[in-house]
């Protein structure tokens, strides 16, 4: 899979929950974990067997304002509002840094502002936050990895993975395009 994903909080309430949704980060293999406006502190999580903290960085934001991704990094909201995509229909950014709100709120109208797409799950109230944090991630990989397309029919043939095509390098191509235009003028 190409690209990278981080995936964070704005001011949680519960760090067991946060620990959990930075364990299944790590899992998922988030480039980055990240807080807004949190008092959650990574080293006193309880329940990562995978020693989150140790394996892959986490980023502390004080507030909306100090808030600092990568380049051409998208930061993706999950959040329950009207307009917003519903998460099978979305098409994820290469490089993209979700952001879910605390367990009991939203995120704030800031920091909504500040993303480039707002994304919901499509269910009848809100999850879990580590529940929906797994969710996104496990759609990202469902649909930016390569796997064998899914049986017609229940234990059915899994499609193997088809071989990747390689084209011509872009030089090339732009080059191709240049004489074709230079030739037909």
């Amino acid at each position: 899979m190409r690209g990278y994903f981080g995936i964070g909080v704005e001011g949680v309430s519960k760090p067991m929950n946060a620990g959990n949704l930075f364990r299944t980060a790590h899992g998922f293999g988030a480039g980055f974990v990240f807080t807004i406006n949190s008092k959650f502190d990574p080293r006193l999580i309880k329940s990562d067997t995978s020693d989150m903290a140790g394996q892959i960085p986490y980023y502390k934001f004080r507030d909306v304002d100090s808030i600092q991704l990568p380049d051409r990094c998208s930061l993706v909201g999950i959040e329950l509002t009207e307009d917003a995509v519903e998460l099978p229909s979305f098409r994820h950014p290469r490089n993209a840094a979700y952001v879910l709100g605390m367990e009991r709120g939203s995120l704030s109208p800031s920091l909504q502002e500040c993303c480039d797409y707002i994304v919901k799950i499509p269910t009848q109230f809100s999850l879990n936050l580590a529940t929906a944090g797994a969710i996104v991630m496990y759609d990202r990989t469902l649909t930016l990895g390569r796997f064998g397309a899914r049986p017609v029919v229940p234990s059915g043939p899994i499609e193997p993975v088809p071989a990747h095509a390689f084209g011509d390098p872009v030089w090339k191509k732009k080059e191709g395009r240049r004489q074709k235009k230079a030739t037909s003028s």
